[in-house]
């Protein structure tokens, strides 16, 4: 009887894995931490999206072997929020993987099997931006590996603004008070890009200071600079950015492509405004829809 009860659960055994569905979820979120720019992504991913997934924050954990994860829940996708998430995810070879809040997604190449949504708007929208405030002389610094192609966007639309970049290359963070030398007295604004290599928590003061010192509006890519002196700031909006992924995430399973995600600007952006910094320069006041 004994001998018999074992063979008989040994069959069951050995049928598990064949009964395991193909997919245990359509969709594996990796997701960084619990910030809540990673909370009103996934309120507006799941108000378009309705397909099974699995979350996975990774900071509730020690460590995770991701590839190993991937390999257990077998997703036909991969939605990254965050850098740390896309790091641990990068290297995933058996599927695609569809990155968000990345610094680090600016410089890759479009059309492989890690794409997303950047955390730069379209160029018109800065330009707009610029022209409203009358700086004409814009300066930025950047790495030609992560931003650079998106200032050559900026820099083909700018002259039909009104608009001159005065751009600086850097590819070391170190590099970043020699640049700002080099901008001294030959710009009307300073524009903080979100490049990996300049936005550092050091570089982001060097870079303030510069502003304050020049009396330069500084704008940047989110409000969080704003309590730190920046004028302006185009901040992503966070929810339709998660709207927005849902619709290439359902995209891309319906095509069943499984190496061509592209890399889109997020298509909405809200303005910020530090109206104290704006009057102290004397510059015209922006929308702020706060």
């Amino acid at each position: 009887m004994r001998a018999l009860l074992t063979r008989a659960l040994l069959f069951w055994v050995l049928l598990l894995p064949a009964a395991r569905p193909a997919h245990a979820s359509e969709l594996l979120i990796l997701q960084s931490n619990h910030s809540p720019a990673c909370a009103e992504v996934q309120r507006g991913l799941h108000a378009r999206y309705r397909g099974s997934e699995r979350t996975v924050v990774l900071s509730d954990y020690v460590e995770v072997d991701v590839a190993r994860l991937v390999k257990e829940e077998r997703p036909r996708l991969v939605l990254t929020l965050g850098d740390r998430a896309l790091t641990e995810a990068k290297h995933l070879q058996e599927v695609p993987v569809v990155a968000l809040l990345a610094l680090s997604l600016q410089g890759r190449r479009r059309g492989g099997q890690l794409g997303g949504i950047t955390m730069l708007p379209p160029p018109e929208q800065y330009l707009n931006l610029f022209a409203a405030l009358g700086t004409a002389d814009v300066g930025v610094l950047y790495d030609p590996a992560h931003t650079g192609g998106y200032l050559k966007r900026v820099a083909h639309e700018a002259r039909a603004y009104g608009v001159n970049l005065v751009a600086e290359p850097v590819s070391d963070p170190r590099e970043i008070q020699g640049k700002l030398a080099r901008l001294k007295g030959k710009v009307q604004a300073l524009w903080l890009l979100p490049d990996p290599t300049v936005v550092t928590s050091v570089n982001s003061e060097a870079l303030l200071l510069f502003a304050m010192n020049q009396n330069l509006p500084l704008v940047a890519f989110s409000s969080h600079y704003l309590d730190k002196g920046a004028a302006i700031a185009l901040d992503l909006d966070y929810y339709d950015l998660g709207q927005q992924a849902a619709e290439l995430v359902v995209s891309l399973l319906k095509s069943g492509s499984s190496h061509k995600v592209p890399v889109l600007d997020p298509r909405k952006s809200l303005p910020r405004a530090n109206e104290r910094v704006l009057r102290k320069l004397r510059l015209p006041s922006a929308r702020d829809d706060r």
